[in-house]
Order: structure tokens, then sequence, then C-alpha cells
């Protein structure tokens, strides 16, 4: 086909033909169409308008038919990406999700519809404009920010990272689909850590880790209950040990401020992750935490892997920052604060192995007073997995 004959050519069949010719010749129009490889701009523009003109008067079913034929040209002007959406019918969903550059005319056409089904399958598309972003954020639907908590193209900052962590706090799987994003700062989902598996907990621990946060409203309460750390082990200890759980939540909910609820979760959490968050507001180190973790968590199963996380978790992550967290889990806290430049997370920069670094004094004491702390740490889990031993038997 080297171009498509005058318009007057196809009216002249479209009115002396019927129904019949017409669905032929939109079938046909759009099947030539679609294998055009460059057709100039006059020849899409006459296209447009046969298209319009047949897709009006065509049957139903031919017109679902002509849609999937013409969606697969290459050279789709918004005009034409209306008539495929118009037109497809059951197929559009598949339509959104498959069909590359589609532009951002007939989306935010679409967006302004307001179908919440079809909202949510364009927040899943990878090639979204930040107007389109915007445009999809200001539906305020559930269903589609769940689309958009798992796009991760879509780059979580300013008031879409705002917007998103305030609705994970309503809605967990929001909060599931971002904590498996790598591209999202976990810290921000502790609100809804005892909602969360233990993986992702782990994984909100470790966002706090060689992180500057802001100054924790509970610190001032710790610091008035002035708990000693080994009276604090001791009892936790012997509480666990004995199976004492309900006590034990009775003595959270005296010296954290936590309510009722919050600290029952904590007393009956074997796997370990909430505990360790108290054990390290209230200023324990890794050899007295370990103590108390492995009376309390489970004995079914072998957690000397998951001990060894725990100790170099009580090494990287700060008291202020499980104050903090603390205080996050009682409403105390905005979190976005800590998407301020201040409060980011470190990361260390890779070194060019090339380049010989100098070890001095300092840098070597330092890297001695480690390997001494590591040394202890391995001696302690060590001692508690004999101890974890002795209560399996």
């Amino acid at each position: 086909m080297i171009g498509f004959q005058p318009y007057e050519t196809f009216q002249r069949l479209a009115e002396t033909g019927g129904i019949d010719r017409i669905n032929t010749l939109l079938k046909a129009s759009c099947d030539a169409f679609s294998k055009r490889k460059k057709p100039d701009p006059s020849e899409i523009k006459q296209f447009e308008v046969l298209a319009t003109r047949l897709f009006q008067i065509a049957s139903p079913e031919v017109r679902k038919q002509a849609a999937l034929i013409l969606k697969q040209s290459e050279n789709l002007t918004s005009i034409l990406e209306a008539l495929i959406i118009e037109n497809i019918g059951e197929n559009l969903n598949d339509y959104l999700l498959s069909t590359q550059n589609l532009s951002e005319k007939s989306l935010k056409t679409l967006i302004d519809k307001k179908d919440i089904d079809i909202n949510a399958t364009i927040a899943l598309r990878t090639d979204l404009s930040k107007p389109v972003i915007t445009s999809l954020f200001q539906t305020n639907s559930r269903k589609v920010y769940r689309s958009l908590a798992s796009n991760i193209s879509i780059e979580l900052q300013g008031p879409y990272l705002n917007a998103l962590t305030r609705s994970a706090q309503m809605d967990i799987k929001i909060a599931h689909s971002l904590a498996v994003r790598e591209n999202f700062d976990k810290a921000l989902l502790a609100p809804v850590f005892f909602e969360l598996v233990e993986a992702d907990r782990i994984k909100i621990i470790e966002a706090f880790s060689a992180r500057k946060t802001p100054d924790a409203p509970i610190k001032k309460t710790i610091e008035q209950i002035s708990v000693a750390n080994e009276a604090l082990t001791q009892a936790l200890m012997k509480l666990f040990s004995n199976n004492r759980r309900p006590e034990v939540a009775n003595l959270l909910l005296q010296i954290t401020g936590l309510d009722e609820t919050r600290c029952a979760q904590i007393a009956h959490d074997v796997s370990g992750a909430a505990l360790f968050v108290i054990l390290r507001g209230f200023g324990c180190t890794a050899y007295d935490g370990l103590k108390v973790l492995i009376h309390a968590t489970s004995i079914e199963e072998d957690r000397s892997e998951v001990l060894a996380a725990f100790a170099k978790l009580f090494q990287d992550v700060s008291v202020n920052s499980m104050m903090y967290m603390m205080s996050a889990w009682r409403n105390e806290t905005n979190l976005i604060d800590l998407a301020k430049p201040e409060f980011v997370r470190f990361t260390k920069t890779k070194r060019n192995n090339n380049i010989a670094q100098p070890l001095n004094q300092d840098s070597a004491l330092k890297q001695d007073s480690v390997a001494k702390q590591d040394n202890v740490i391995n001696q302690a889990i060590k001692a508690l997995e004999r101890i974890g031993a002795r209560r399996a038997s």
C-alpha cells in the first residue's frame, strides 16, 4: 500500500456499501496503516480522518477488532490512541500495560475520567512523566497508591515520598511494597514495624545504622527513669527464661511509655527484632543485649546467624536512633525529617584499590579496637549458643 486514497473515495464506498463494507474498510485500513513504517504527515492526517469516521459507524465487535489491529502501529498519534482506548473494550488494561510510548495527553485524559482500576493500571507503567505521576497521586486512591508503591521506576522524593510514607501507615499492602524496594528508605516504615515480617523489620533497623537522627522525644523519659543496663538485662533474662512474658510486657509498659498492646507485642515477639530496639534504645551493648535475646527468641531453630546479625546491629546502630524509633512507635516523630540531608544515611564510598591508603596511628588503634570488640561478640555468641543448647536439652 503506497498511500491512502483520497478521503472522498472511502466516503463514497462507505455511503454505498452498507455496514458490511464499512466493517471491511475499517479493518483493512487499520491493518494497512499498522504495517506502514514511516508514513508522511499528510498520510497520517488523512488516516486520522478516515479512521475517526469509520470507527463511528462500524459495528461494536469490528471496532474492537480494528482497535487491536491498529494498536500494533508504531506511528500512533494522540487522536489514534484515543480511538484505540475508546474501542478496545476489555483489552484496555493489557493495552495500557504493554504499549510503549503512550502519549502524555492520552494518559492524562484517561486519568481525568477517575476510573480507579484504569488509573491503577496506568500507575504500573515504567515510562510515566512527572505530570502524569502527579495526576495519579492527586487521585488519592488506595488502589492507585498500591500500584505507585510497587512501581520501582518512580523515584520517590518530595511530595511523592511524603504521600506514600503516610499511606503506608494506613495500608499494609503499600508498606509491604515499599519494604521490598531497593530505592526506598526503610527507616520511614518504623510506624508499621509490627505489621511486617521479621526480615523487613531487620531492614528497618538496618536503615538506622551509621545514621544521625533528630532528637527523640522519648529520650527525656528514658533519662528520668535511669534504669541501670545490668539491672534491666538481668530482670528481662529472668522473666524470659521462665517464660513470664506478660510480666515482661508490664515491665516494658512502665519503662518505655509505649501502650499496653505494643508492649505485649514486643514481649511475645520470638524473632527478637522489636526487643532489640528496646535494648539498644536503653543503651545495652552487644554482650548484655545478646544475653537477653537468646532467652527471648525461639529455640526451635538454629539462631546463630540471627544472633550474629543482631551483634553487628549493636555495633552499627546508635542508642539515639533506637530511641527515635521508639518515639516513632509512640507517634511522636515526623519521619519525613529523615529525608533531610543532615539525616540521610551515611554510605561508605568505594576506594580505588590501586592506590595504597596510608594507615596512621589513630586508624590502626581504631581497627585494633574493632577487632577486639568483634572477638568479644563472637565469644558472647558462642557462650549464648551453649546456653541455648542446654535449654533445648
